[in-house]
């Protein structure tokens, strides 16, 4: 089931090289596995790589699993992501933060009328994770890529759960009205 116009989902780490592009892949193939509409971007909350691709200890662990990365390129969240985007999904709580922060930026600067992204951890209702931060694996070993791995699999299959249910809420409401 989906939703006649794609809902846009935002994921967003510090860099934009290591997990929000790992989080943007794997939440791609497990909504595309299931046909749903959506359309799934990645950004970081810093400007320190724009252009670069993702760290290639990442694209080398994702590979390993089936997850191609090498086409996506950084790039720094903008308040206009929060006008395109109906969901944006933090790596941490530091990003939360952060974003968070620039919301309120794209609230003043659009005085709030345009803006439709709803925020929430990237583990908002991962059981295995729940509301815990993925640890950014950057200065880190192996381990820690496998654990972002780990951790955007199990969190992007509770998410797809929750878009299923929203989808499915929405077509019973235009059946109603019909």
């Amino acid at each position: 089931m989906s939703s006649q116009t794609p809902y846009k989902v935002l994921c967003v780490c510090l860099g934009n090289i290591c997990r929000s592009p790992t989080a943007e892949v794997v939440l791609r193939h497990y909504c595309d596995k299931q046909q749903l509409n959506i359309v799934i971007d990645s950004a970081g909350t810093s400007n320190y790589h724009p252009g670069k691709a993702p760290d290639l200890r990442s694209q080398k662990y994702a590979l390993k699993r089936g997850y191609d990365l090498s086409a996506l390129r950084a790039r720094q969240l903008s308040t206009q992501d929060f006008i395109d985007f109906d969901l944006i999904l933090a790596m941490d709580h530091e990003n939360l933060f952060n974003i968070q922060a620039l919301l309120a930026q794209a609230q003043a600067e659009y005085a709030g009328s345009q803006i439709r992204a709803k925020i929430a951890l990237m583990s908002e209702y991962d059981q295995t994770y729940l509301k815990q931060a993925l640890p950014d694996p950057y200065y880190g070993g192996e381990d820690g890529f496998k654990r972002v791995l780990d951790q955007c699999e199990s969190s992007s299959l509770a998410w797809v759960s929750v878009f299923k249910q929203q989808f499915q809420q929405q077509f019973k409401q235009q059946i109603d009205v019909k």
